[in-house]
């Protein structure tokens, strides 16, 4: 599971962030291309956007779920 404490630095306020476990693998950035974004200093993924209809939640969710490393959290705000 994600861990709040270790939110990479890019993501922007909101439900969703990316955690510093992220591998880069882009399975992310694939499934929610309007939301997740590549660091490219850092090689990992952030979000850079926050969903806002339930459509776009459930992309978000979608890649929540597939990520390997568990590297995406939804804090719930």
């Amino acid at each position: 599971m994600a861990d709040i404490d270790e939110k990479t630095e890019k993501n922007v306020p909101g439900k969703f962030y990316v955690d510093s476990n992220c591998i880069d693998c882009d399975l992310c950035r694939d499934s929610a291309p309007d939301f997740f974004a590549r660091d490219d200093d850092e090689g990992v993924s952030y979000v850079y956007k926050q969903p806002e209809t339930d459509a776009e939640v459930e992309l978000c969710v979608e890649a929540m779920e597939g990520c390997p490393v568990q590297a995406i959290g939804d804090d719930g705000e």
